[in-house]
């Protein structure tokens, strides 16, 4: 199949609060993407990345029903103490993949009738999950990554990527503590949908003592 070219790239160095990064922002498909890059310009291979979905009640409102914030602080911090990694920043990935407006409406149903995060988005005729790891596949080869240590805890995702030609040699877990408000999301995802959460047993099992 054709594979949609990267439409537009550009770059310049970004100073946060954790060090400098090499911002690469590009278009793929109508969305605008980033990739934050630290360390030395010969990442290429086992190179350690994050591929993160947008999430902007997480990552900018800090909401706890997800864990996504939490997720995106740890694998930055991550980067900087080894030294070197990639972060992909994907858009257009907000409640995987049904857009803002839809995830809000799933919330409702999350708190008014007790549905999953998956119940609630099929009770709306929605997908699951529709998420798009081209963009990711194509900036890390832009970048000259060849082979990556994945930092996930979702096994679709690893197959998603080295589909589109990125090798991963490992993956690397990105656990947070689960919470009261995101137990039952972090449950849903461990047993409907296969991510490794060992966490959630932890939490439960304090919870019963």
């Amino acid at each position: 199949m054709h594979e949609q070219a990267i439409e537009d790239i550009a770059e310049s160095d970004l100073v946060t609060r954790r060090g400098t990064f090499r911002a690469v922002a590009f278009r793929v498909d109508g969305h605008e993407h980033m990739a934050l890059v630290h360390g030395g310009p010969d990442l290429s291979e086992d190179v350690l990345v994050r591929v993160h979905s947008e999430c902007m009640t997480g990552d900018i409102f800090r909401a706890m029903r997800c864990e996504c914030g939490d997720q995106l602080d740890a694998a930055l911090d991550r980067i900087i103490s080894e030294g070197s990694g990639v972060l992909v920043y994907l858009r257009g990935h907000e409640g995987r993949g049904i857009g803002l407006v839809a995830k809000v409406r799933t919330h409702v149903l999350q708190d008014e009738q007790g549905l999953d995060t998956l119940d609630s988005a099929t009770s709306l005729g929605l997908p699951v999950d529709v998420r798009d790891y081209r963009p990711a596949a194509q900036v890390l080869r832009h970048l000259g990554v060849r082979s990556v240590r994945l930092m996930s805890n979702n096994p679709d995702k690893i197959e998603a990527l080295e589909r589109h030609g990125i090798t991963v040699v490992a993956r690397v877990p990105l656990l947070v503590p689960a919470n009261d408000h995101n137990v039952g999301y972090l449950t849903a995802k461990r047993d409907r949908l296969g991510h490794d959460l060992p966490q959630v047993d932890l939490f439960s099992n304090a919870a019963d003592r």
